[in-house]
Order: C-alpha cells, then sequence, then structure tokens
C-alpha cells in the first residue's frame, strides 16, 4: 500500500465510523485532519509501516475525542453492564485493524465498518 492510498483510506474509514456514531461535526473531522497530517509523517520515516496506518489514525482519533469530549465508540456489547466503555483497536500495531470490547474480547467491526454493527 502507498502513502497516499494508506492515508486516504484512513481518513474516509475513520470518517465512516464516525459518521456512523453520528459525531462527525467539522471539529471532530479536525481530529482527524491531525491524526493523518501526524501519521503522514510517521510513515514517510518508515514506508513498511504504511499497512499500519488505519488502526493508528483510528486510535489517534480515539485518544483526542476522549481527551477533548470522552469516550468513542462506546461498546454495543455491553450495553447492559451500566459501565460504558470505549472499543479498542486491535491490533495495536498491525493490518487489519477491528474495534474490539476489552472486557470481553468480541471483535464488533473492522475500523470503517462501525455502521453496519450500529445499524447505521
Amino acid at each position: 500500500m502507498d502513502l497516499e492510498h494508506a492515508l486516504h483510506a484512513a481518513r474516509a474509514l475513520v470518517i465512516a465510523d464516525l459518521a456512523s456514531a453520528e459525531v462527525a461535526d467539522a471539529d471532530v473531522v479536525s481530529l482527524v485532519e491531525e491524526a493523518v497530517t501526524h501519521r503522514r509523517w510517521w510513515v514517510e520515516q518508515w514506508p513498511e509501516g504504511a499497512g499500519f496506518v488505519i488502526g493508528l489514525v483510528a486510535q489517534d482519533v480515539q485518544d483526542s475525542l476522549l481527551e477533548r469530549y470522552g469516550r468513542w465508540p462506546l461498546c454495543p456489547v455491553c450495553t447492559e453492564s451500566g459501565d460504558p466503555h470505549a472499543l479498542d483497536v486491535e491490533p495495536e500495531l498491525g493490518t487489519d485493524p477491528h474495534w474490539v470490547c476489552p472486557k470481553t474480547a468480541v471483535s464488533v467491526s473492522a475500523v470503517g465498518k462501525l455502521g453496519a454493527v450500529l445499524g447505521r
């Protein structure tokens, strides 16, 4: 995967997940752009890491959202527990990243496909 393709794919997939959770307003999309800019530098330094960019951008956006707005995306698996928690991206550094419930280890969806699980 070349640099530009990897970055465009990461941007599109993370924005799709944000939109499916109805949180893709301008401020949040700006966080995606910041993450993509940061990861552009990172993958320019390590071109072999282009396949990891999707998961890394998702994690970067998730971290930025936590600092500014709160947890995202909330786990749709553990809705009865009364303890809302965010999904994690797994693998942390690898290809084919998925949103996974950290409490049950259930793979909820691939990054970019969260809307199918949320019914949006």
